[in-house]
């Protein structure tokens, strides 16, 4: 299977492309979370008043620094809504977004891989209807395997779990329900919490459904460039070696 790896960078109005109009030197690295953004903002020239204004107006201080490399803060901020985001049409297109988000220099750049090149024309007509794009780079990468850390944010494997699914699914893993061998039973957790042994298993039943379900959209990318399927059919099977 060949995959395509994607490099583009567009133009929309957004606060985070604006500020980073306004700070050439700017670089805003953007990774989207269910229900905010974190950013990690850097520079290497001293910061301006009107910079610090800007940061201030983004969102939540998490950490900032100065040394002799230059200016850098991360922040929490919730200003450029998901819901408006182009990485929604990145999926419409079948193509898997890979953060973080770039803005510099009042242009944001993606990076996005396919299955397919017509995925990645398609993807950019759609783009080109209402902003400013420019593909960067488009290149084949049958042969080389992709990172298991480039693949997907970490929140969006967790997309759909409710409160008690993911606190059902932290028990199970604090105590050792998926180690071989396993070291406590359903009953036994369930002793833990407030509800019956049956109502947290269907928690826990449906944590882990939706945990699959989120994560198979990426186990194609994880084995695509596998030289073998270790599952064959027509490999023999134990019983079957050594009959002759």
């Amino acid at each position: 299977m060949v995959l395509y790896e994607a490099s583009l960078r567009v133009k929309h109005e957004c606060p985070y492309r604006e500020i980073s109009e306004r700070h050439p030197d700017l670089t805003i690295r953007e990774w989207p979370l269910s229900d905010c953004q974190v950013l990690e903002i850097s520079t290497e020239d001293t910061p301006t008043g009107q910079l610090m204004e800007d940061i201030d107006r983004l969102g939540t201080v998490l950490h900032e620094s100065a040394d002799d490399s230059g200016y850098h803060v991360v922040t929490q901020s919730c200003l450029c809504s998901l819901e408006e985001s182009i990485v929604d049409r990145f999926e419409d297109h079948n193509c898997l977004y890979q953060s973080p988000t770039i803005y510099r220099q009042g242009w944001e750049h993606y990076t996005v891989i396919a299955f397919d090149e017509d995925d990645v024309r398609a993807l950019l007509g759609d783009l080109r209807a209402d902003r400013d794009i420019e593909l960067l780079s488009k290149t084949a990468i049958a042969e080389k395997r992709i990172p298991h850390s480039m693949l997907t944010p970490v929140d969006r494997l967790f997309d759909d779990l409710t409160d008690r699914q993911l606190a059902a699914l932290q028990l199970a893993l604090e105590h050792g329900y998926y180690e071989q061998p396993r070291q406590t039973s359903l009953r036994d957790i369930a002793g833990r919490t407030s509800v019956s042994k049956s109502t947290y298993e269907e928690h826990l039943r449906k944590a882990e459904n939706k945990l699959l379900t989120n994560a198979g959209r990426f186990l194609r990318l994880v084995t695509a460039t596998a030289s073998a399927d270790p599952l064959r059919a027509d490999r023999p099977r134990p019983s079957e070696q050594g009959a002759d």
